[in-house]
């Protein structure tokens, strides 16, 4: 039974308090990106934000845990590489955040949910690593990116057609008739 019970009480490198730290913080900012996304009723908003930032920040004081536990091979054992936790964060966030990425009537969306995502993996690494500065300006980045760009116009370095000029170059790509149009008999 006591054995039983040291699974469940096995210290860690990090104190608990600075774990449970790092955790609500990467929630914390996790919330603050995926906010504006589901207020804007994007299909990834708050809670998949909060999920992804968490998942990463888990990932990053495991990578610390497994670094410094010496049963794990930590410090003096096998020679660990850190960079392996951005990789399989990256990875697997692009995995989700491709799956909001549609293109439909010629139209890609979902481009900047899914930036969001891997962002929120970012700001959700770097807490959980304990580079909060990392974490906080990165989660503010995304804040003026999302909030204050959203209200510049649609397309401001585009160039704007004039419908009428739209409508006659549909008619020429398509031999003199509108995309859809019935031949003439």
């Amino acid at each position: 039974m006591n054995d039983f019970l040291e699974e469940f009480t096995r210290p860690t490198w990090l104190s608990f308090p600075v774990i449970a730290a790092r955790l609500l913080m990467a929630a914390l900012l996790g919330g603050v990106i995926g906010f504006e996304r589901e207020w804007r009723n994007r299909p990834a908003g708050l809670r998949t934000h909060i999920l992804v930032c968490v998942a990463a920040a888990t990932v990053g004081i495991l990578t610390l845990e497994i670094m410094n536990a010496p049963a794990l091979g930590g410090r003096e054992g096998a020679a660990l590489d850190p960079l392996r936790a951005v990789e399989a964060v990256t990875a697997g966030v692009a995995f989700l955040a491709a799956g909001t990425i549609m293109f439909s009537r010629g139209e890609v969306q979902g481009l900047t949910t899914g930036a969001g995502m891997w962002l929120a993996g970012a700001v959700g690494l770097s807490a959980g690593l304990g580079l909060w500065q990392i974490a906080a300006l990165g989660t503010l980045l995304a804040l003026a990116v999302l909030g204050l760009m959203y209200s510049l116009p649609s397309g401001i370095a585009a160039e704007k057609k004039d419908p009428a000029e739209a409508q006659g170059t549909a008619k020429k790509a398509g031999n003199g008739r509108a995309k859809g149009a019935k031949p003439s008999t």
